[in-house]
């Protein structure tokens, strides 16, 4: 699993793998300079105690003062480039969750809530954007300061260098037994999140419903139960960065401690010049912030990780509803006889069928009205006739043609659907009536409008056919 997710990580990752090695780059040049300049202070610090003349350290001050400049400037590029990439991933993440949403039936929409689908676009995608940004910038930042830092402290003193870390190993193996409990907590946050994600949705889309059966009260308090699982979920996790993060950087400050406590003894006995103490304790210090930024580090991942398994789940769904390998295109103009022929149909997890064996045929030209009880199966059949449900092939048929063999974009520009819920978009009533069709004339517009005898009422807005409407038309 979690070499599946690094794979994950490195796709999304590969359109920019150029900009990425920039970045890294960078930030092995910034920590080649932070190894190089304490050696130059430790420099300065020697001949200052030599000769106790400041004209002769003059340069070595002016070419730190240079190279501190320098290190500065090109972090700040490395950071542009490394944080730049998780903000080009964020985008291209959620143009990849938004697209694929769109090929999939609304049976998905029914068997995942609404909310938690946003949540997932918005909040998983954003964690995966401080995995891949702030996250490899830690790590890496981490890496090149042990490897080029080390091997300097080890040439200075082996043994101070032994003594200034030999807590760290311990560090390590406390993150080691932490990081499974955060990514856990971690899971649980975001399921709580998704929760009352969805709630508000709900409530937001519902809220005329609300206030005409005064169930404001009852609303508060659902919302209020799922905001107290999010609390609570958010301060276990937060208890166990609390208890995780001090330690790490507690620990991180023994070391320079255990260095001042032995360090002036190697002095007196010659073993190490001043300046070399001075460089250690420097070195020792430039551990300190990417050995604490571990517990940083490690949530983001664990944040990512739990992300990354959240959104490839709406990634890797695959749309029931597809065109056929033999679809064969529909011949225009289209005559519009429909036939069935045993048409049948179950609702995934029913074992009543919603049709059984309806067979009938209208001709081109026919006006048909379809009757029944409720519950009868007719908004299923209006269902079946676009393609809004898996039917089985051989049973539905559109002037002589198999619909599951057309393809879909074929079979529904054929169709002209109202669904028994009506629903209108955030954007102008013209807009809204030529959904279907976006290039319609503003003539056709006003047909379709009489027609459907709303164009006085339309006539009536100041803006009339530009008036812009709420969603779902709650401005009307």
């Amino acid at each position: 699993m979690l070499n599946s997710r690094l794979k994950k990580l490195l796709l999304y990752l590969r359109p920019y793998w150029r900009q990425s090695a920039l970045g890294i780059f960078a930030l092995l040049i910034v920590n080649g300079l932070g190894v190089y300049i304490p050696l130059l202070i430790r420099d300065t610090i020697d001949e200052l105690s030599q000769t106790l003349s400041f004209d002769q350290v003059g340069s070595f001050v002016l070419l730190i003062l240079i190279l501190t400049s320098l290190m500065w400037g090109i972090r700040m590029v490395s950071r542009i480039l490394l944080f730049g990439v998780g903000r080009k991933v964020e985008f291209d993440l959620k143009q990849r969750i938004f697209k694929h949403l769109l090929t999939l039936e609304p049976a998905y929409f029914s068997q995942n809530t609404i909310g938690d689908l946003i949540n997932r676009a918005t909040s998983d995608v954003d964690n995966i954007r401080r995995l891949l940004g702030f996250a490899v910038l830690s790590l890496a930042n981490t890496v090149f300061a042990y490897c080029l830092t080390l091997p300097v402290m080890i040439a200075i003193d082996p043994w101070l260098t032994f003594l200034a870390l030999a807590v760290y190993p311990l560090m390590l193996i406390i993150v080691k037994l932490f990081s499974e409990k955060l990514r856990s907590q971690q899971q649980e946050v975001q399921e709580k999140l998704s929760n009352l994600s969805e709630l508000i949705q709900e409530d937001m889309s519902g809220i005329a419903m609300i206030k005409i059966y005064a169930q404001e009260e009852n609303e508060r308090r659902a919302f209020h139960q799922l905001n107290q699982q999010l609390l609570g979920a958010n301060l276990n996790l937060a208890r166990t960065r609390n208890f995780l993060f001090p330690i790490v950087e507690a620990l991180t400050y023994l070391s320079l401690l255990v260095l001042l406590s032995i360090g002036p003894g190697s002095i007196e006995s010659g073993a190490i010049s001043i300046g070399d103490f001075v460089a250690l304790i420097i070195y020792t210090e430039r551990l300190v912030f990417p050995t604490a930024l571990l517990g940083f580090t490690i949530t983001a991942y664990q944040r990512g990780e739990v992300s990354i398994d959240r959104i490839e789940s709406i990634l890797l769904a695959q749309p029931r509803i597809t065109n056929a390998p033999d679809s064969v295109s529909l011949p225009t103009p289209v005559r519009g006889k429909l036939k069935a022929v045993n048409l049948s149909y179950t609702y995934p997890g029913s074992k009543t069928p919603a049709l059984k064996n309806v067979s009938f045929t209208i001709n081109a030209g026919e006006t048909v009205a379809i009757v029944g009880a409720i519950g009868c199966g007719k908004s299923t059949l209006a269902n079946a006739l676009p393609r809004l449900l898996d039917i089985q092939a051989s049973q539905l048929f559109l002037d002589g043609y198999d619909t599951t063999k057309l393809p879909l974009q074929d079979l529904r520009n054929a169709i002209a659907y109202v669904p028994q819920d009506s629903f209108l978009f955030s954007t102008s009533i013209k807009n809204n009536i030529c959904y279907g069709i976006p290039i319609s004339e503003h003539s056709e517009v006003e047909y379709a409008a009489s027609q459907s005898q709303i164009h006085p009422e339309i006539m009536n807005f100041p803006q009339q056919y530009e008036t812009i409407v709420g969603e779902r038309g709650i401005t009307l």
